[in-house]
């Protein structure tokens, strides 16, 4: 004998069909989405405490922190995977590449700076955005910072991937 099945109750209770993004605060019209990314704790802790959005810091301060995490980043693929990895003077082309893309990088932003930029908006990761990008000079100074934490990274990069056999041979 084949039992009647309630279609009803197998859809309610197929995880396939459970909603998991809605819109921010539950209003649609606000124009923004809670998903299972953006609204679980941890990713808003950890995007909380990026240098952008940390609380309490100058924009001075933000543009370094930034700006430094860049310079050093950049200089890897430039001087090991670039055109010239294989020549005698690759950390010196990787360093001076990456110092290149550092100042590119500050002029867009200083660009950006004086365009009169609009103040940023409250989202689901970051409901209380900082002060800092409110205006042309707390940009200006993010922008003059990340120039001075660029070329820091990229210095201490080239520092450590030059002399890393004098390294290694204080720790082992």
């Amino acid at each position: 004998m084949v039992q009647a099945v309630d279609a009803s109750k197998n859809l309610a209770s197929d995880p396939r069909n459970r909603e998991v993004v809605f819109p921010a605060g539950r209003d649609p019209q606000i124009g923004n989405l809670e998903t299972p990314v953006n609204a679980y704790p941890l990713v808003k802790w950890f995007i909380n405490n990026l240098p952008a959005y940390r609380p309490g810091l100058t924009p001075f301060r933000r543009g370094l922190e930034v700006g430094m995490a860049h310079g050093y980043l950049l200089f890897g693929p430039f001087a090991k995977l670039g055109p010239l990895r294989n020549a005698t003077n690759a950390n010196l082309a990787g360093l001076l590449a990456s110092i290149g893309l550092v100042v590119i990088l500050t002029a867009c932003l200083s660009l950006y700076a004086n365009s009169n930029p609009p103040k940023a908006l409250a989202s689901v990761t970051v409901p209380n955005p900082p002060d800092a990008f409110s205006s042309k000079e707390g940009w200006n100074n993010f922008a003059s910072a990340f120039l001075i934490g660029g070329i820091g990274g990229a210095v201490v990069a080239y520092f450590l991937t030059s002399n890393l056999a004098i390294i290694q041979g204080f720790l082992g």
